[in-house]
């Protein structure tokens, strides 16, 4: 597959903030690595502008380990270092002036997080991007996504089976029996794109576009792959692609880059950074 032209050509007299200024909200004190994943990976994926938005407790460490191009954006956090409802203000004031939001990865399971996952779902009218412990706030609190579905961005949802089990009340076996009709009627139900992981992705939106994705390798069934593809959707999204072809091309790349870095590396001793690494060479096979 080739990826689009709005992606590989660029126009001489471009700057930076013509290719996305994109805010993840991610990290807590035991998961801080997903963060910076997910913003490498933005940034390796075309993205002009990516911010971290992490606990004020984290960003001297975030500093140390983040790509250099990456900025932070401290906030107000909870005892246990997540990140707070009390930063609800704070967020929505600097979304103002973003193009996109990536919500959800690492950001632990605190009440005031999951408060202010389900806040910044309902109220912002960017294009949004949900992943991870987002995905588990909103189980039970599904009318989220519905009041989410009167905003003007688009959205990208992101579960694996387990996740979206969570969310429907059925059991991850459940669900990889119907993967393609389950993501079909979940997209259809709450007006967004689903990108259900696992062997062989299934990208499937509101307007019954369905793609099922044949890149990527079971190397790639490790911690913090899917931060990655989070990252690379946000990306695609910054870049003006809407939110099928974003969701549909960064998960074909996603698993190039899987699958280059699996022949250097091994399967077995494949890490998510690595496929970080392999996604310029990605990017080369797909042009």
């Amino acid at each position: 597959m080739r990826l689009p032209t709005l992606l590989l050509r660029r126009k001489l007299n471009s700057h930076k903030g013509d290719f996305g200024n994109i805010l993840i909200l991610a990290g807590s004190a035991r998961f801080s690595g997903a963060a910076v994943l997910c913003a490498e990976a933005a940034m390796r994926s075309g993205a002009g502008l990516v911010t971290l938005g992490i606990p004020r407790g984290l960003n001297d460490a975030a500093i140390k380990i983040k790509p250099p191009e990456v900025m932070t954006l401290p906030l107000p956090q909870t005892r246990a270092q997540a990140l707070s409802f009390s930063a609800y203000n704070r967020i929505m004031k600097f979304i103002k002036n973003i193009d996109v939001v990536l919500l959800g990865p690492g950001l632990g399971q605190a009440q005031s997080t999951k408060k202010l996952a389900r806040k910044i779902v309902e109220a912002t009218g960017k294009p949004l991007v949900i992943d991870a412990d987002a995905l588990n706030a909103l189980a039970g609190n599904l009318k989220s996504l519905r009041l989410r579905a009167k905003k003007s961005g688009s959205t990208v949802v992101t579960p694996h089976p387990g996740e979206i089990g969570r969310l429907l009340h059925r059991g991850a076996a459940t669900v990889q029996r119907d993967r393609k009709a389950i993501a079909k009627k979940f997209a259809c139900d709450y007006n967004v794109t689903v990108v259900l992981k696992g062997y062989q992705t299934i990208v499937a939106d509101y307007r019954a576009h369905c793609y099922i994705n044949k890149t990527g390798n079971p190397g790639m069934a490790t911690a913090g792959s899917g931060d990655v593809l989070s990252g690379v959707i946000a990306a695609f999204l910054g870049q003006k692609l809407d939110a099928f072809s974003a969701a549909k091309y960064a998960v074909y790349l996603h698993g190039v880059a899987g699958d280059l870095a699996a022949k250097e590396k091994t399967q077995l001793g494949l890490v998510a950074s690595d496929i970080i690494d392999k996604i310029p060479e990605a990017i080369k096979r797909c042009s």
